[in-house]
């Protein structure tokens, strides 16, 4: 198996956390900011834990992620001072800070209000289109008619893989293989 190119099976743990920290970004539902850290610290944090100071490209990008996500006003706040959504928000500028090549999103926009959510999905989109690849899990048709391939799981399998679909035809299928469910 590989990843960007990298083979990983056999490597060692201490390659895969490199490649984990250098070419993939995470957004759980969970969050896991770090509650002693401000909201600025813990988008850069990728940064710091790879040992190396974000350049000014690296951090014009990051700003950028910052106002389209509208945190400007709270960078100097501690996660235990913003709503959930303002931390989902600070979570998904932390993944794409270092414009990972792979970005893993769980939900991505459950904790947020629909404009919001929009918005995190045309960022996503915008990354996918600048070469980085998102694999999304959502239970949302919306969310999932952003996504170029989608493919629909049932008791841990795949029984459906889709090119890119309407929320319509995707709440549709959806229905539809919960019907098939009960039947």
């Amino acid at each position: 198996m590989s990843t960007g190119g990298t083979a990983i099976a056999g490597t060692r743990a201490s390659e895969l956390t490199l490649l984990r920290r250098r070419k993939t970004g995470f957004i759980v539902q969970a969050f896991n900011l770090v509650p002693t850290l401000d909201v600025k610290a813990n988008i850069l944090l990728p940064f710091d834990l790879d040992g190396r100071k974000p350049t000014r490209d690296q951090l014009l990008r990051v700003q950028d992620l910052v106002t389209k996500l509208g945190l400007d006003a709270r960078l100097t706040h501690r996660p235990h001072e913003l709503s959930g959504g303002q931390q989902q928000r600070v979570a998904i500028a932390r993944a794409l800070a270092t414009a990972p090549e792979l970005v893993f999103a769980d939900e991505p926009t459950g904790n947020l209000d629909s404009r919001t959510g929009r918005e995190v999905l045309r960022i996503l989109r915008e990354a996918s289109a600048a070469g980085q690849s998102i694999a999304m899990v959502t239970h949302d048709p919306i969310a999932a008619s952003f996504a170029d391939r989608v493919l629909f799981l049932g008791d841990g399998r795949i029984v459906a893989d889709k090119p890119r679909q309407t929320a319509e035809q995707i709440a549709a299928h959806m229905l539809r293989m919960e019907q098939e469910t009960v039947a």
